[in-house]
């Protein structure tokens, strides 16, 4: 019986897997080309982690095999992280060579040595080669190989009259296979390799991981239930090595009674677990990446609920966090396009992460001996008194609370702290007394809400920024429509401000009850000072 595996390529063999039949199809035809006696394309393949694209290019090789008119090879150049001379390098790719075919080839110690090698002298027929993690290679080597691969398909070009396998140069196809478009906006120096076609690897669809689930019940006779399947999708949006994660996670690692449906209730306690505790290393990578400066500051940006960011792949910040998995595009009207996060898990971890490392402790939530019986009861709570009780603890706390607090370039400090701050609060205020509390982030690109489930109700807060009157309206059809769809006939709609008089806090925190859905929002200022 197979298993779900997110640890590198699957093996067919022993995994589930989506077989991927168009996509293997159009890279196998990229390759070979159109017409075969022609020649082949020279192309990049990319896509952001663990999307699953060194395992379609595995397929590639072994249809094109199966052809038996082609040498075909694949090797990886993942230790070329460490090679500090064109030698060194030149000699990764030779050795790859010897090793994959077993016989002996020249060492090639120049780049001009390079063209030598895919000659008749070494190969019987016309050669389809496959380079895996080629953007492990330091910057200018990458320029260099990509300037000999120039050559060598200008220079089959200029053989037009002779079929493939007489032409000088026998380099029939090739893949530069890599997490950027290989040669895009990191290379300085600009791309000598403007020959290529792109190749890029999307996220599983829906489909596709459906069919993975039913395959694991029809061999484990055990059901899945759909809602399970569909909440997986939601959660990661199609993320190979997530999806078999999370595949793993519930079939085998909390799958403690495998007579029994997979239910929905099964993955909310697995999500809690993956959320909060368990370790995964794409996850870590995720994290490391978005930690880094400059882009610590961008991704703390896109937790703002003001403005949504436009995306941009000349932008070098927004092209190194799609390359690692941190965030993805989404299209609002033609030629419009903004960022948002990668999936809602993804943005969820890094909120749990940032939130966690910019308050490390909170102090005293409430005074020792505080009277709570307007905010909380055994059976009751009152979300605007625990807002009202959070912008007192903010105001008598703010100082040492926000002395090392990120901010941005004019030195205000970030909204996404406040937000982080507020989800801590509540957290801690409601945890001991059997309640939870949990971030979601329905659109991946700011706007957050905040569920909090206490004493068997839910609660609902949505979370925005004080900007003008015009965005506050729209906030509360926003916030009403949003309760509409939890199932609540109110909720609180929280408003982040630097600072709010009298006159307009009693203007603007009435309550609204929206014509459409009849749902009450309960506007409420957070001042921030």
């Amino acid at each position: 019986m197979r298993r779900f595996s997110s640890y590198g390529p699957v093996s067919p063999k022993l995994h589930y897997y989506a077989p991927r039949t168009e996509l293997v199809e159009r890279a196998s035809i990229q390759l070979v080309g159109e017409a075969s006696e022609e020649g082949g394309h020279y192309i990049t393949v990319w896509a952001p982690r663990q999307t699953g694209k060194t395992w379609v290019m595995q397929q590639v090789v072994s249809r094109l095999q199966a052809r038996g008119d082609f040498e075909v090879a694949i090797l990886t150049l993942q230790s070329a992280r460490t090679e500090t001379t064109a030698a060194g390098a030149l000699d990764l790719l030779v050795s790859g060579l010897r090793r994959w075919f077993g016989r002996d080839l020249p060492a090639v110690t120049s780049w001009k040595g390079l063209g030598e090698l895919f000659t008749a002298n070494y190969f019987a027929r016309p050669l389809i080669l496959i380079l895996d993690e080629f953007d492990s290679l330091p910057e200018e080597f990458i320029a260099d190989f990509a300037n000999e691969f120039r050559s060598m398909y200008t220079q089959r070009l200029n053989e037009a009259d002779k079929k493939s396998g007489e032409k000088s140069c026998l380099l029939h196809g090739l893949a530069l296979v890599g997490v950027r478009a290989v040669l895009g906006v990191e290379n300085v120096r600009g791309s000598p390799f403007n020959v290529q076609r792109s190749l890029h690897i999307p996220n599983l669809t829906f489909d596709e991981v459906a069919g993975m689930f039913r395959w694991y019940e029809q061999e484990s006779g055990q059901a899945v239930e759909s809602a399970v399947v569909t909440r997986l999708f939601e959660e990661t949006r199609g993320q190979p090595g997530l999806v078999g994660w999370f595949g793993e996670l519930l079939t085998e690692t909390y799958n403690t009674e495998p007579k029994w449906p997979i239910t929905l209730d099964h993955f909310e306690e697995v999500y809690a677990e993956a959320i909060n505790v368990l370790p995964n290393n794409n996850i870590l990578n995720l994290v490391s990446k978005a930690r880094q400066e400059p882009y610590r500051e961008f991704v703390l940006e896109l937790f703002e609920t003001r403005t949504k960011v436009e995306f941009s792949y000349d932008d070098v910040r927004i092209n190194f966090l799609y390359m690692n998995g941190v965030i993805d595009r989404e299209k609002a009207a033609r030629g419009e396009y903004y960022v948002k996060f990668a999936s809602p898990f993804v943005q969820k971890r890094l909120f749990n992460y940032f939130a966690g490392q910019a308050f490390r402790e909170l102090g005293r939530l409430y005074p020792l001996f505080a009277d709570l019986s307007d905010t909380i009861t055994d059976d009751q709570l009152h979300v605007r008194n625990l807002l009202r009780r959070y912008e007192q603890y903010l105001r008598q706390n703010r100082d040492w609370l926000l002395k090392d607090a990120p901010r941005k370039s004019d030195l205000r400090i970030c909204e996404a702290v406040y937000h982080f701050n507020l989800y801590l609060y509540l957290a801690s205020f409601i945890r001991h007394r059997r309640g939870e509390v949990w971030p979601e982030f329905p659109t991946g690109n700011g706007k957050l809400d905040l569920l909090i489930r206490y004493a068997g109700r839910l609660y609902g807060i949505e979370v925005k920024s004080y900007s003008d009157d015009y965005a506050y309206r729209q906030a509360l059809q926003q916030a009403a429509r949003y309760g509409q769809q939890l199932g609540l006939t109110e909720i609180v709609l929280a408003l982040f401000v630097e600072q709010v008089d009298d006159a307009n806090r009693a203007r603007y925190e009435a309550v609204y009850t929206d014509v459409v859905t009849g749902v009450t929002v309960t506007p409420v200022f957070v001042e921030t000072g």
